[in-house]
């Protein structure tokens, strides 16, 4: 028996689950397809900080209370006040703040041997990106090491135009 407002009415019989339906515990598979049928400019931050990556250069954005942002975005995640459009170079050197290693890559990663997934602050920039650094073995990382990019021969003007970080030699 059910009590809901002090009327008692009988308890749902057991019995199958409806079609169409699952009951607790069952897994439910729906295939779809989601799409985004629209394109998007990168717009002057952010494309600004990709034409920097085809010369060899990382960039950052500044914002309103002085933090520079890399990868540059076009507002502040903590005010969400514009950033200033006219970006400012850091690093080439950055300092690993966290990682993981990757001791069997799959064929979409970035490299073909294993490797280590981190944030990497740039110097003279308040936030890190996530890149590779090919440091070999899992015992010559560590976190507040300073790495370097190592860059692809042909830019492109994409994040994959550093091939990875290498530790600073």
């Amino acid at each position: 028996m059910c009590s809901h407002s002090g009327v008692t009415e009988p308890a749902a019989a057991p019995g199958p689950t409806p079609p169409g339906q699952t009951s607790p515990g069952q897994t439910r598979t729906v295939e779809n397809r989601l799409e985004f049928p629209y394109t998007r400019t990168v717009g002057p931050v952010i494309g600004g900080f990709l034409a920097g990556l085809r010369e060899q250069r990382l960039l950052g954005a500044r914002s309103r209370t002085g933090r520079v942002l890399v990868p540059p975005l076009e507002y502040d995640p903590d005010t969400g006040d514009p950033v200033d459009p006219d970006l400012v170079e850091v690093g080439p050197q950055g300092t690993v703040t966290t990682w993981t290693w990757v001791a069997e890559p799959k064929p979409k990663h970035p490299l073909d041997r294993p490797f280590a997934v981190a944030l990497i602050r740039p110097d003279g920039a308040d936030t890190a990106l996530v890149h590779a650094v090919d440091a070999g073995t899992p015992e010559a990382m560590h976190t507040g090491m300073v790495v370097t990019p190592r860059w692809r021969g042909e830019p492109t003007g994409l994040v994959t135009d550093i091939e990875a970080w290498e530790p600073r030699r």
